[in-house]
């Protein structure tokens, strides 16, 4: 949409007071309980409520409700539904959690890694979820800088970047804590919203003409749902944001706000969706962007409730990125190089914060197609699904987790590279050779965990030591 002065100086305007907002109701913290684990000024982990409303908003990218209506464009409700389907990650990961906690006494996935794979498999992982996160920075701005300008654009580059400013400087003011509390304010504003969105398009053809567009056929969309089935079992176990949100709390506070977030969040994904079956039955392109091509014909009150969405789904994710990485990079580093994080732990986190600020905006500025840092990621990561399901029957063995991890790197490589053979594929839909990569490849990495067992490799950690 082509903004007059006048209304240029309203949407860029939100911006700057978006910020200013954020940071001014954002709580200071000065402790590293408060920084990196969320605790309030007398050491109190965030409430059951706070956590819930964290988790279901952090996970609700500005890139996934983008990619979920894309989707919708192009397949109907099917491909809302197959991008929804990721969200059963959260409630799948809560028990995975629960499980490790309350059987196994794990206080996080680095130190659980170390315990039962040994360092360096908790360094591999390590470098896997900084790729991660360093991917969320420039998926999630790309979004909003869409908004403001056609990609490339000054406009679109110059939004992006002030966006990313005022994430930054509250999330530097408060780390995790600063960030579960606006998280609370972010997702109510997310779902009225929504609301307001969904009262546009709706009415237009009526839910049921919405609800029945598209077919259940594996070159329909299908395909792609089964893909999220498969990366369900693999998939959360590499997203910190929503990992580190699991052990800062009691073990059933931390389950049941798992599983209400993900119910929640499959929902408004699923309900986002039709914004893109909307452009499907009114034949607008969606253009890589369904969503800001349906908003320009919303009228500029559309528009802006469409900005609202994205910018307070971004920066709920943004946020938690910055501090996931500062936890990762000043706290969890450090304790696998074998030193303690020492008293400038959050000096170190806040630089971390800062600088993936500035090299995480390098592909938003170069141009990327925003659904790859789903896909191909999780294709990568696939090897952590017997890792942490079948954990229970390992005591401690490197092997099994090296060979199911780095098989799951190499099968995404290559598909990333086209190296995957086209007989992979299932089905003649676009997401086949992906469905056939996760398929084959979650098998062969469940082999490669099992054989070192098969092969009596299975050992303690006293032993190895």
């Amino acid at each position: 949409m082509n903004f007059s002065n006048t209304q240029g100086v309203y949407f860029w305007g939100f911006l700057v007071v978006f910020g200013v907002v954020m940071y001014l109701i954002s709580p200071k913290v000065k402790d590293e309980g408060g920084f990196f684990r969320g605790t309030d000024t007398e050491g109190r982990p965030a409430s059951s409520w706070a956590l819930m409303m964290s988790i279901f908003i952090s996970w609700i990218f500005a890139k996934s409700v983008t990619n979920a209506a894309n989707l919708g464009a192009a397949y109907g409700i099917v491909g809302g539904l197959a991008y929804a389907t990721y969200w059963l990650s959260i409630p799948f990961a809560g028990w995975i959690i629960y499980r490790l906690r309350t059987r196994e006494g794990a206080t996080g996935l680095v130190p659980f890694l170390v315990a039962k794979y040994g360092r360096f498999a908790a360094m591999a992982f390590s470098a896997a979820i900084l790729i991660r996160l360093y991917n969320e920075v420039w998926s999630n701005t790309a979004v909003v800088g869409g908004y403001y300008g056609e990609s490339g654009s000054f406009a679109f580059i110059a939004s992006a970047l002030l966006f990313t400013a005022a994430v930054l400087l509250y999330s530097l003011k408060g780390g995790l804590r600063s960030s579960i509390f606006t998280d609370v304010i972010q997702a109510v504003v997310f779902v009225l919203f929504l609301g307001l969105v969904l009262i546009w398009i709706v009415p237009t053809h009526g839910p049921v003409a919405l609800l029945t567009e598209g077919h259940f056929a594996l070159d329909a969309g299908a395909d792609l749902l089964l893909v999220a089935l498969l990366q369900v079992l693999s998939y959360p176990f590499h997203d910190p944001v929503l990992t580190d949100r699991g052990f800062i709390t009691r073990e059933k506070t931390m389950l049941r706000a798992f599983v209400i977030a993900g119910v929640l969040g499959f929902f408004a994904i699923l309900a986002f969706s039709l914004v893109g079956v909307h452009a499907k039955l009114e034949g607008i392109a969606a253009a890589g962007n369904a969503p800001a091509q349906v908003a320009k014909g919303l009228g500029l009150a559309g528009f802006f409730a469409m900005s609202v969405v994205m910018i307070s789904s971004a920066a709920s994710t943004l946020d938690s990125t910055f501090t996931s990485l500062s936890k990762s990079v000043a706290h969890e580093l450090p304790l696998l190089a074998g030193r303690t994080p020492g008293t400038r732990a959050i000096r170190n986190g806040v630089v971390t914060m800062a600088v993936f600020a500035l090299l995480g905006n390098l592909p938003m500025m170069a141009g990327t197609d925003i659904l790859k840092a789903t896909t191909l990621s999780g294709t990568m990561v696939i090897g952590l699904a017997p890792i942490f399901l079948l954990s229970r029957w390992v005591s401690y063995s490197p092997l099994s987790f090296h060979l199911a991890f780095w098989s799951g790197m190499a099968l995404g490589v290559m598909l990333a590279l086209g190296a995957i053979p086209a007989s992979w594929a299932i089905g003649t839909g676009k997401y086949g050779l992906l469905l056939g990569t996760n398929l084959y490849g979650l098998i062969i990495c469940t082999a490669g965990f099992l054989l070192p067992l098969a092969l009596g490799h299975r050992r303690s950690a006293t032993e190895a030591a």
